[in-house]
């Protein structure tokens, strides 16, 4: 009498078909990621500067008598306070926060010139002062172009 032995050999259709839709998922949400030449994505960049943008915004609408700057350049940003207002100009620089850099290529340009270095400065209603432009007014550059919007009467959105 012969035993019949049940061998197993291979794998089961259930079993390919879970591996294929793994591999399928890493090979859509990962690997993208890890083969960009860009370690910051655009749309970080882009909520991060429009935070920035609306705590200047903030800071010159509540302290009227000072003058905030938020002086852009191709590796980062630099927040500025200024002791007066004179006009719409700022005068007498006191202090400054820590550059806040950019990684990974990524920067932050004016919509209307691409120019990568510029100030933007904000009056005691909210407005923007500098750079004089309504609507699309910044791009942010990472793996991706995003825009930023700022509105005549000082509303800050992403496009």
């Amino acid at each position: 009498m012969s035993q019949q032995r049940n061998i197993q050999l291979g794998f089961t259709l259930v079993e390919l078909v879970t591996t294929m839709i793994l591999i399928g998922i890493l090979a859509v949400a990962v690997l993208p990621r890890l083969m960009s030449d860009s370690s910051y994505s655009a749309y970080t960049l882009r909520n991060e500067f429009i935070s920035e943008l609306r705590q200047v915004q903030l800071k010159a609408m509540q302290n009227t008598d000072q003058c905030y700057q938020l002086d852009v350049n191709a590796s980062g940003y630099t927040l500025r306070y200024f002791s007066s207002r004179i006009g719409n100009s700022c005068s007498s620089p006191f202090r400054a926060e820590q550059p806040q850099n950019f990684g990974g290529g990524a920067n932050i340009t004016l919509a209307s010139s691409a120019s990568q270095v510029f100030s933007i400065t904000f009056d005691s209603l909210g407005r923007m002062l500098s750079p004089a432009c309504s609507g699309h007014c910044f791009n942010a550059v990472a793996d991706e172009t995003l825009a930023i919007a700022v509105e005549s009467e000082g509303y800050i959105y992403a496009l």
